[in-house]
């Protein structure tokens, strides 16, 4: 152990002692944070339990905004060890973990998932584009009576915005505020649909707020249907109205693909393939970050991330690409797997 990591250790334990937990240090490896990452982690957990001389680590599913938020909190065992993520930390959140003494904050990337927008087995798959996604799930659209006017979204069926698609009322099950994939979703679609219109997407220059409340706020009149961090929900209502839709990750439809199909996005169905390929057009990173104050003092935590980042796990032929982890290219895991095993901080 280097002198800084002897530092930080004793910061730690100064930390456990002054909040009168010394006595009851973790043994344990915590873990909250992204439903989306939860399954991967989860399995690598399994793995971790069964073939190493540590325990099997405790995860929490809260979502990515929530685990970020228990994992800024500070340092000490009351604090988790580590936080999954299904987009990169915000600057924000940076801020928030110095501001409470987590100086020291490692990133891992650990593969690309892709968000699926999705309806039941028994109902025809759709094909949409993210600018019908916007005009179907935005609180204001345009005018289409006043070129470069916004109204109330006034859109009931799909068949209002496009003539080919289902005359089925607007229904789409999907996460919370505090969910990454509700982020990544909201970029990826949300704002891409938005810039589709002229007059909006000139808005990001001339009036940056504006733009961010037209293209990011979600419609509240019930064709939205915040469905918790749960996705096992969503399909169980999937499979009840089959003429609804939801969102969530590659990973989960690929788990349920005997109860629904993803729709294809500007004419790319989300497959393993075609995320991995780079061709369907609404994929993101997945992440873990990981508390460096507690890598010498909570048991496991640096053999825990040798799992996940080993080649039996997040390699093309590994445990994880069975569960739906869309693994990065070779070159890509090798560099994040040096700087993982060095401790390289934010």
């Amino acid at each position: 152990m280097n002198v800084k990591s002897i530092f930080l250790a004793s910061a730690l334990t100064m930390t456990l002692m002054t909040t009168g937990t010394a006595m009851a240090a973790r043994d344990t490896i915590s873990i909250v944070g992204s439903s989306t990452v939860y399954p991967f982690s989860t399995a690598v957990a399994e793995q971790f339990g069964k073939t190493g001389n540590f325990k099997t680590p405790k995860i929490e599913s809260t979502g990515t905004g929530g685990g970020f938020k228990l994992f800024c909190g500070g340092v000490g065992v009351e604090f988790p060890d580590m936080t999954n993520a299904s987009r990169a930390i915000k600057d924000s959140e940076k801020e928030k973990c110095v501001a409470n003494g987590v100086k020291e904050i490692v990133e891992v990337k650990v593969g690309y998932d892709g968000i699926a927008i999705a309806n039941a087995k028994t109902a025809a798959p759709l094909k949409l584009t993210r600018k019908e996604l916007f005009m179907a799930l935005a609180k204001e659209v345009p005018d289409p009576a006043k070129e470069g006017q916004l109204i109330a979204n006034p859109y009931k069926t799909w068949k209002e915005i496009n003539p080919e698609l289902p005359d089925a009322a607007i229904e789409v099950l999907g996460p919370p505020p505090t969910s990454g994939t509700r982020d990544a979703f909201v970029e990826m679609v949300m704002v891409t649909g938005a810039e589709e219109f002229d007059f909006i997407k000139a808005m990001a220059k001339s009036d940056k707020d504006k733009f961010k409340a037209v293209s990011e706020t979600v419609r509240e009149d019930g064709a939205f249907i915040e469905a918790g961090e749960n996705d096992n929900l969503i399909v169980q209502k999937l499979q009840a109205n089959p003429k609804a839709l939801g969102i969530f990750g590659f990973s989960f439809l690929d788990q349920n693909a005997d109860k629904v199909q993803g729709s294809a996005i500007e004419g790319e169905v989300p497959t393993f393939e075609a995320i991995s390929a780079g061709k369907y057009p609404v994929s993101r990173p997945l992440f873990f970050y990981v508390k460096k104050a507690h890598v010498d003092v909570i048991p496991g935590i640096k053999e825990f991330v040798a799992e996940f980042t080993n080649e039996k796990a997040w390699g093309p032929e590994g445990y994880l690409a069975d569960k739906g982890l869309i693994p990065m290219p070779d070159a890509e895991r090798k560099q994040v797997a040096e700087d993982v095993a060095a401790m390289k901080t934010l």
